[in-house]
């Protein structure tokens, strides 16, 4: 039976250390703060929102919510975050996808600082992903290294194979994981569901990251026996959270996230470091 890649535990270990900076900031008199753009009421949004404050006092960050109606402006939405750019109590934005239809979300997107990019998906610090520079990382890709290092899974020299394309996790977590720094430096295969004989590609290895959003995609038969299997894509059935990976997979891998607990902690973990590490920034 496979080894479980327990994000939970890691990401409670993670925060404590962040709690330690942030009180350190704090007592310096330099407080780290949160700030969340929601728009509309969109359930699963809320409850995204509400954990990252959450995630915030656990950790004793302030958090800055602005929640605006469903009928807000493009204008209105772009002056909240241009609000929280030149708040110097905020040091890390959060705009919550999605927003409301008609909106231009790459507008809004490209309107938050990158200094204050709390996702890492700002294309200037893509670009710094790109380029091996200091910044912002993304956060699912960046816990799931940090989940694969804390379990001692052998990733440097090896074969990521990456079933997804997606600007959150696929493409960032490709480019991260082929840098030549510790607990990447491998070789990386992006692939997707429209590939011809996908298990041919997953059987070659050693890591196998399932993020396409596809429910039970990943089944036994595609996993070399040994091999570590991230679970990173999701789907719903009603209000049962599905993963791309099929349980029995379990049986033949070496190393597997559990259904609940594996990536998502890990996400939200590396959201609260990025708003760390930009106040961290600011006080140097």
């Amino acid at each position: 039976m496979a080894q479980l890649l327990d994000g939970e535990r890691l990401a409670g270990q993670i925060k404590a250390e962040l709690a330690a900076r942030a009180a350190r900031l704090a007592g310096a008199g330099r407080p780290v703060g949160l700030g969340t753009v929601l728009v509309g009421d969109d359930g699963p949004s809320a409850r995204y929102v509400a954990m990252k404050h959450a995630d915030c006092e656990e950790v004793g960050i302030a958090s800055y919510g602005v929640h605006l109606p469903a009928t807000a402006s493009q204008d209105e939405i772009e002056d909240a975050v241009d609000a929280m750019n030149v708040d110097e109590r905020v040091h890390a934005i959060l705009v919550q996808l999605p927003l409301p239809a008609g909106i231009d979300e790459e507008r809004v997107l490209l309107r938050v600082d990158p200094a204050k990019d709390v996702d890492g998906l700002h294309p200037t610090n893509l670009g710094r992903l790109v380029m091996g520079a200091p910044g912002p990382l993304p956060c699912t890709p960046a816990g799931i290294v940090e989940l694969l290092a804390a379990h001692h899974v052998p990733v440097e020299g090896r074969h990521v194979v990456i079933i997804g394309r997606g600007l959150t996790i696929g493409r960032p977590l490709a480019l991260l994981l082929a840098l030549k720094r510790p607990g990447c430096n491998a070789a990386v295969t992006v692939v997707h569901t429209g590939v011809a004989d996908l298990g041919a590609l997953t059987r070659l290895g050693d890591v196998v990251v399932a993020a396409a959003g596809v429910a039970g995609l990943v089944t036994a038969d595609m996993i070399k026996p040994g091999a570590a299997v991230v679970g990173a894509g999701t789907s719903w059935s009603g209000r049962r959270l599905l993963s791309d990976v099929a349980d029995d997979v379990a049986d033949v891998a070496g190393w597997i996230t559990p259904r609940l607990g594996g990536v998502g902690p890990m996400t939200r973990a590396m959201l609260v470091r990025n708003a760390v590490l930009a106040a961290e920034r600011v006080s140097r």
